[in-house]
C-alpha cells in the first residue's frame, strides 16, 4: 500500500481556511469562553439597576449677530454655518449650563441626588448640620451636582438638520424628564441673557462713541465759523434739488450770477439799439419810423391832400387858390413828417448810448465781481475743508443716533433663535440594561476571547499534530505516519495482517525503499527523542515487514538501559549484545528465534554499568558487519537520543537512522535539539515516522483513518 499524498503546507493554505481550522481545533477553548461570556452577561444585566432616558428635541436656527448696519463683515458660508453649531452644541455640553440646571431643580442640597448617583464622599462638602448640607461647600456641591448631569446627559445633533436630542438618564424616570426638560429651558434662558449682555454691551459702547462723536462735531463746528468769520466768508443756506438736502452759497456767487445775467440781457438790449441806430441812420424809412402812429397818420393826412390836389389839377392850373392852398398843406405836412421822423431818429440814438453805459457799468462791476469771487475760491479752500469735517462728523453722529435708538428698542425684546420641538416626556420602559444587547456583546466579547485564546495556544502549542509538521517544523523527510492503536499489544496487532498498524508500516517500508540506491538500507537504526515515543514498535514493525518481504532480518536490541526485545520473544536477557561488545565472539549463543514474526532476534544482554563505555569500540561495527554476512538487513532499536550518547553512537555505525516522533506528545524544539546531536555524530537520518497518529487531534482535520480502514466493514468480494 503506497504512502497517502502528504497534505498541502500550511504556509499554502488560504487564510480562511486556516483560521477556520484553527477554530475547528480549539473549539472547545472558544465555545467555553463564549458560554463564559454570556453567563457573565446574563448575569450582570440582571444585576444592573434598571435606567431610564428622557428625551427632549430643540432647533437651533442660524441667525446674524449685527449690532451695526456695516455689511460684509460676516462670511455666509458653510463653514461658518459649521461652527455656529458646534459653538452651541459646545455650550449645551458646557459646565456652566450643567449646574446652573442643578441650581434652578435644586438639587445641589438634595442628599437623595447625591445618593442616588453614589457621587457622597466624606468631605467638607458633604457635611450635615441638623440633617442638612452646610453653606460652606456648596460651591463645591454645585460643581459636583454639574459634573453628575454632565457624566449622565448626552448631547446628539440629527444629521442634515437643525434639530438637537438631549437626553438625560438615571434610574428614575421622572428625574430623567426633569432634567431633560429643564436642560432644554435653561439653555434658552441663557441664549436669552446673552443677547441681552451683548446688546447691553454695544449699547454702552454705541453710547461712548457718540458722545465722542457729538465733541467732534461740535469742535469742528465752531472751527468752521471762526474760520469763515476771520476770512469774510459769508455763506447763504440755500435749498438742494434733493428731499431735505441743504446746501450753502456765498454772497459773491449769488450777486455775480446776478450780475452775469443782467450783463447778458444789457448786452442784448444793447445789440437791438444798436440796430435800431443804424436803420434810422440809413437812407430808407426807419422800423420806428414806420410804427410811429403820429407819422402814420400825417402821412395819411397828406395822401389824402395829395389826391385832393392831384383831382384837382385835373380841372385847375397849379395857380388856382384851392389848388395852391392844398399845396400849402402838404409842403406843411411833409414839414410836420420830417420833423417827427427826426425826433423818432434821436430817440433810437439816445436809447443806444443809454445801452452802450449801461452794459459798460454792468461790465466793469461784473470783472470786479470775478475777481472778488477768485480770491474767495482761494480763502475758502481750508473753509471747505473744515466744512467736509463737519459734514463727516455729522454723518457718523446721525448714524450712530439712529443705531442708538434702534438698540434701545430691540435691547427690550428678546429674539430668539432656539425652540423646543419636542419635550422629554415621561419613559415607559427601562433604557437599559438591555438583555438581547448585552447577549450579543458578550457573545462578541466571548467570540474575540476565544479566539485571541486560540491563537495564543495555536503559537505557543509546539508538539507534532499531523504528519505534514514533520518535515516543516523538524525538516525530516516523512517516511509515514502509524495510527494509535488502543486494547491491543503491538505484536498482536502485528501479526493481524489487516490491522491499521500493519497498512501504515507497510507504506513506511515502502518509502524505505526509495531512500538509498539498492532499496531499503541494509542497516537500521531506530531511535526518537525520549522514552515510549513508539521506536521499539517501530523497530519491531520494520523487521516485521521486512521479513514477510522474504527478507533474512535480524532485530538487536540496542538499548542497554532499558531492554525490550527479550520481552517479545519470551526470553530473558542474559545473553545478548553487551556480551559481545564485552568480547564474546560466538553470535550464534547470543540470538533467538522469534517465529511467528519470521525473523531472528538479539537481546540487550546483561545491563552494563555504563554502556556507552561499551559503544565507544569498534565491536559494534564489526558486529554489524558479521551480521550483515548471514541476515539481508540489520535493524537497530536504539535508545533515545536525549540525555544519552548511546544513540549518536550507534547512529554512526548504521547505513541510516528512522527517527521516531509521538505525536501530540513532545515539543518540536526538544526533537530539534535532538536531531542535531544526530547530525554531530555523522549519522544520516533517512528520515521520520509519526507515531501515534490520531487524525481527530490533527491541527487541520487529516483523514488519514481513510487510507488505514479502508474497505475493513466490507465483505471480501466489495474489497
Amino acid at each position: 500500500m503506497l504512502t497517502p499524498a502528504p497534505p498541502a503546507n500550511e504556509d499554502t493554505l488560504p487564510f480562511l481556511r486556516q483560521y477556520w481550522r484553527v477554530a475547528v481545533r480549539w473549539r472547545y477553548v472558544i465555545g467555553g469562553a463564549v458560554v463564559a461570556s454570556l453567563l457573565i452577561g446574563l448575569i450582570a444585566t440582571f444585576l444592573m439597576t434598571p435606567k431610564y432616558t428622557a428625551i427632549s428635541t430643540i432647533e437651533i436656527s442660524r441667525e446674524s449677530s449685527q449690532l451695526t448696519n456695516f455689511q460684509g463683515v460676516e462670511r455666509e458660508t458653510s463653514i461658518a454655518d459649521q461652527e455656529f453649531y458646534q459653538t452651541q452644541y459646545g455650550l449645551l455640553r458646557s459646565r456652566v449650563l450643567a449646574e446652573r440646571v442643578a441650581t434652578q431643580l435644586r438639587l445641589v442640597d438634595d442628599k437623595r441626588f447625591f445618593e442616588r448617583f453614589g457621587e457622597r464622599d466624606n468631605d467638607i462638602a458633604f457635611q450635615e448640620v441638623n440633617g442638612r448640607y452646610t453653606a460652606a461647600g456648596r460651591a463645591e456641591r454645585q460643581r459636583i451636582a454639574g459634573e453628575i448631569l454632565l457624566k449622565h446627559a448626552s448631547i446628539e445633533p440629527t444629521r442634515l438638520s437643525r434639530l438637537v436630542n438631549i437626553s438625560f438618564t438615571s434610574p428614575d424616570a421622572e428625574f430623567s424628564q426633569r432634567i431633560a426638560n429643564a436642560w432644554a429651558e435653561n439653555f434658552i434662558q441663557t441664549n436669552l441673557e446673552r443677547k441681552v449682555q451683548a446688546t447691553s454691551y454695544g449699547r454702552n459702547l454705541l453710547q461712548r462713541e457718540l458722545a465722542q462723536t457729538k465733541e467732534r462735531l461740535d469742535g469742528s463746528q465752531r472751527q468752521l465759523v471762526a474760520y469763515a468769520e476771520q476770512q469774510r466768508i459769508i455763506n447763504l443756506p440755500s435749498q438742494g434739488a434733493g428731499e431735505n438736502q441743504t446746501s450753502e452759497r456765498s454772497i459773491v456767487a449769488d450777486e455775480l450770477a446776478t450780475l452775469n445775467a443782467a450783463l447778458s440781457q444789457a448786452t442784448a438790449d444793447r445789440i437791438a439799439a444798436e440796430s435800431r441806430s443804424r436803420e434810422t441812420s440809413g437812407a430808407g424809412q426807419s422800423s420806428e419810423a414806420l410804427r410811429n402812429q403820429a407819422i402814420n397818420a400825417l402821412r395819411q393826412r397828406r395822401a389824402e391832400l395829395s389826391a385832393d390836389y392831384q383831382r384837382m389839377m385835373v380841372q385847375f392850373e397849379p395857380d388856382y387858390p384851392p389848388a395852391r392852398a392844398l399845396q400849402s398843406q402838404i409842403s406843411q405836412l411833409d414839414r410836420s413828417i420830417a420833423r417827427e421822423e427826426s425826433r423818432v431818429a434821436g430817440s433810437v440814438q439816445a436809447e443806444y448810448r443809454q445801452a452802450m453805459d449801461r452794459e459798460s457799468a454792468l461790465r466793469a462791476r461784473v470783472e470786479r465781481l470775478k475777481s472778488s469771487y477768485l480770491d474767495l475760491r482761494r480763502r475758502s479752500i481750508q473753509y471747505n475743508i473744515y466744512q467736509q469735517e463737519v459734514d463727516t462728523n455729522r454723518a457718523l453722529y446721525d448714524g450712530l443716533l439712529q443705531r442708538f435708538k434702534e438698540i434701545g428698542v430691540a435691547g427690550g425684546v428678546g429674539v430668539n433663535n432656539i425652540a423646543i420641538v419636542d419635550p422629554a416626556d415621561l419613559p415607559q420602559k427601562p433604557s437599559s440594561p438591555r438583555l438581547v444587547l448585552n447577549l450579543i456583546v458578550a457573545l462578541l466579547a466571548g467570540l474575540a476571547v476565544g479566539a485571541a485564546a486560540a491563537f495564543a495556544l495555536e503559537q505557543m502549542d509546539e508538539a507534532i499534530a499531523d504528519p505534514a509538521e514533520v518535515e516543516r517544523r523538524l525538516g525530516l523527510p516523512l517516511l509515514g505516519s502509524v495510527p494509535k492503536v488502543e486494547g491491543v499489544a503491538p505484536r498482536d496487532a502485528l501479526l493481524d495482517r489487516k490491522s491499521d498498524l500493519v497498512d501504515a508500516y507497510l507504506a513506511i517500508q515502502t518509502s524505505l525503499g526509495f531512500t538509498t540506491e539498492h532499496g531499503v538500507p541494509r542497516s537500521l537504526a531506530i531511535t526518537s527523542t525520549r522514552p515510549a515515543e513508539g521506536k521499539s514498535t517501530t523497530a519491531l514493525a520494520v523487521a516485521t515487514m521486512l521479513a514477510r518481504a522474504h527478507k533474512k532480518v535480524i532485530l538487536v536490541d540496542g538499548d542497554m538501559r532499558s531492554p525490550s526485545v527479550h520481552h517479545l520473544g519470551g526470553v530473558d536477557h542474559d545473553r545478548g549484545l553487551s556480551n559481545y561488545l564485552a568480547g564474546q565472539d560466538d553470535i550464534s549463543q547470543l540470538t533467538f528465534e522469534m517465529t511467528d514474526l519470521g525473523f531472528t532476534g538479539m537481546s540487550a544482554g546483561p545491563i552494563p554499568p555504563n554502556a556507552a563505555e561499551l559503544l565507544t569500540g569498534h565491536r559494534l561495527q564489526v558486529l554489524i558487519a558479521q551480521l550483515l554476512e548471514s541476515y539481508d538487513h540489520v535493524v537497530i532499536d536504539s535508545p533515545p537520543v536525549m540525555g544519552l550518547a548511546d544513540a549518536p553512537l550507534i547512529a554512526s555505525r548504521v547505513e541510516g537512522v528512522i527517527y521516531a516522533v509521538e505525536s501530540h506528545g513532545i515539543r518540536s524544539s526538544i526533537v530539534k535539539t535532538a536531531l542535531q546531536r544526530l547530525i554531530a555524530s555523522n549519522a544520516r537520518i533517512l528520515g521520520g515516522v509519526l507515531t501515534k497518529f490520531e487524525a481527530r487531534k490533527a491541527h487541520y482535520g487529516y483523514g488519514y483513518e481513510y487510507g488505514y480502514g479502508y474497505g475493513r466493514e466490507k465483505g471480501a468480494g466489495n474489497a
